[in-house]
Order: structure tokens, then C-alpha cells, then sequence
């Protein structure tokens, strides 16, 4: 195996990777920092055959003039996690990568860090295993999930709640930090903070973290969701979903879209597009345009909460 480096060495699931082919004897190809271009660069120049790329930098690849220029054919694997990809994103990469497998793994650092996989055999559009695609696979061999309710109680297999886990990778808690600890770990469950559900063959769906999902007119919008939709129109290259407030409402439902270079298109039509694919209370109530891309953590995930702040200063509610 030769492993490109291209998502940040600090965050643990690039520690799994260096551990990994470390302990098999395999290559490290490391590349100072995550750009499109140098990740395409090096993957022409040292011949990797695997790379974890978390879903906005695979966007970027999709996404970038040089790709067509690449010579990719020593890929053979790109595995990807840390945060939901919206199947637009999934369905591109099937069509610029045709030969690569893909792998997702979810979990998170107080896991150490994997508690599924969804492997290649399940990124497929059709045939008995379809239908998966927006899982996150199920449990490895050495944990158990479990979906609850705010009173910890395990919800019936469909609906949503919070995803805890157990099982000898969960981490003993948080250095001296004993209360957090005692609000995380409960009876042996890690609660991880994800929103999601789980399905009758056990594949765990992910629809947004617990603080970013929305409570408007007293329903519950996850974000994920709302974007899986948005990304499914051509116009749109990315977006982001945040809930604002609304004297009516409580919060609303906003949407910070980046389309594709040279695209154009209307509020109403993508209001209209997404009522062809979610419930009318999901859809965007409002929609802004922005040419900037998204503010990213050192993990490459959205910042929400620098999104939300300019809409939520001066309120006594915060949602962050």
C-alpha cells in the first residue's frame, strides 16, 4: 500500500491510517498542507493507492480544472468520514473516479475513532445492496449502536435520536473533566452527539450533529437533509444550512448556497426543487449567494457556528 496524506496529521483518523500502514509496512506520501491542485499533484507524481479525504476537500477535487489532467489510475481506494456527504457529491465521484473503490468510516475521537464502516460493496446505484448510499454503514466487529431518546432510551429502528456507542473503543472520558465525562458516557454509552437513525438491517443513517438541527414551527429540520436536496440541483456546487430566528417560527430555515462557476439560478426554482424532494417545513425559507467558500475547521468540517453568529447576535438564544 502507498497512503496519501492529504487530510490534517493532528486529527485521529489520520492517526489510524499512519498506524495502519505503519504496522503493515506500507508507503506514506505526506504533503504539507491539503490544497486540490498539490493533492492531484502528488497523486500523479508518488502513485498512491489509497487516500481518506474528508467530503468538502473530495468536493474540492471534483471540483477542480486539473482533475481532468491527472493521471488517477494508481487509485484504487479513497476512503472518506467526519462529516455527512450528500449523495451529488457521491454520485460525481463515482463518475470521475470510475475505478476506484470507495469506504466510508464514522465515528468520532472518544471512539478511537470507528464505529461503522460502509464499505464498497454498498456504494452502488443499483442491484440488491443499492439503497445504502446515505448510510454510514453498521457497527464494526468491536462495538454496539444503539439509537435513543433524550431520556436514553432506545427508539424504534426508523426514527431518529442520538447515536451512542459501547464497546472497548470508547474512551474512559475526558481529561480532568469529570462533569462532561458524567454528561457523555452514560451506563457505558458514549453519546456522541450525532442525530440519526438506524434502519431494519442495522445501517445507521446519519441527518445532522444534535446542536445544528433545527426547531422550526416545532418540527425537526436536519441540516444534512435540507443539503442533500440543495446539492442534487446542477446549479448548486455546495451549501450550508442553518436555522435563524423567526418571530414566527422560532427559527427558519436558511440556506448559504455557492453554485457552480457561470451558474445561474432563481430563488423560487430552488425552492421549488426541493419541494420535489423533502417535506415543505424543510425546504429553505430563505436563500442567500455567496462567492466565498465556507469557513472550514483544522478537520476541514463547516463552521456553523461562524455562520449562524451574524444572524444570532444580540439574541438571547443562542444556538451554537
Amino acid at each position: 500500500t502507498v497512503y496519501l496524506h492529504a487530510a490534517p496529521m493532528f486529527h485521529i483518523a489520520d492517526l489510524l491510517w499512519f498506524s495502519a500502514i505503519t504496522l503493515m509496512a506500507g508507503t506514506h506520501v505526506i504533503i504539507p498542507m491539503f490544497t486540490p491542485e498539490g493533492t492531484l499533484a502528488a497523486i500523479e507524481q508518488h502513485r498512491p493507492d489509497q487516500v481518506l479525504l474528508v467530503p468538502v476537500m473530495l468536493q474540492m477535487v471534483l471540483q477542480s480544472d486539473r482533475l481532468a489532467q491527472t493521471d488517477i489510475s494508481s487509485l484504487r481506494q479513497i476512503a472518506y468520514g467526519a462529516s455527512p456527504i450528500t449523495e451529488a457529491v457521491l454520485k460525481d465521484a463515482f463518475v470521475k473516479f470510475p475505478d476506484v473503490s470507495f469506504l466510508q468510516a464514522f465515528g468520532q475521537t472518544e471512539l478511537s475513532p470507528v464505529a461503522t464502516i460502509l464499505p464498497a460493496e454498498y456504494h452502488v446505484l443499483e442491484g440488491p445492496k443499492a439503497g445504502k448510499l446515505r448510510s454510514a454503514g453498521r457497527a464494526t466487529r468491536v462495538c454496539e449502536i444503539r439509537i435513543v431518546d433524550d431520556h436514553n432510551q432506545e427508539v424504534a429502528r426508523g426514527d431518529v435520536g442520538q447515536i451512542a456507542v459501547k464497546g472497548p473503543i470508547t474512551m474512559l472520558g475526558y481529561w480532568n473533566k469529570p462533569e462532561v465525562t458524567a454528561e457523555t458516557i452514560i451506563d457505558g454509552w458514549v453519546m456522541t452527539g450525532d442525530a440519526g437513525y438506524m434502519d431494519d438491517d442495522g445501517f445507521v443513517f446519519l441527518v445532522d450533529r444534535v446542536k445544528d438541527m433545527i426547531v422550526s414551527g416545532g418540527e425537526n429540520v436536519y441540516s444534512a437533509e435540507v443539503e442533500n436536496a440543495l446539492g442534487q440541483h446542477p446549479a448548486v456546487a455546495t451549501s450550508a444550512v442553518i436555522g435563524i430566528p423567526s418571530d414566527q417560527w422560532g427559527e427558519s430555515v436558511h440556506a448559504l448556497v455557492i453554485l457552480h462557476p457561470d451558474a445561474q439560478v432563481t430563488t423560487e426554482e430552488l425552492q421549488a426543487h426541493c419541494h420535489t424532494l423533502i417535506a415543505g417545513y424543510k425546504c429553505p425559507r430563505s436563500i442567500e449567494y455567496r462567492t466565498e467558500p465556507f469557513p472550514l475547521s483544522g478537520a476541514n468540517k463547516v463552521l456553523k457556528t461562524e455562520l449562524r453568529k451574524p444572524f444570532w447576535q444580540g439574541k438571547q438564544r443562542q444556538i451554537s
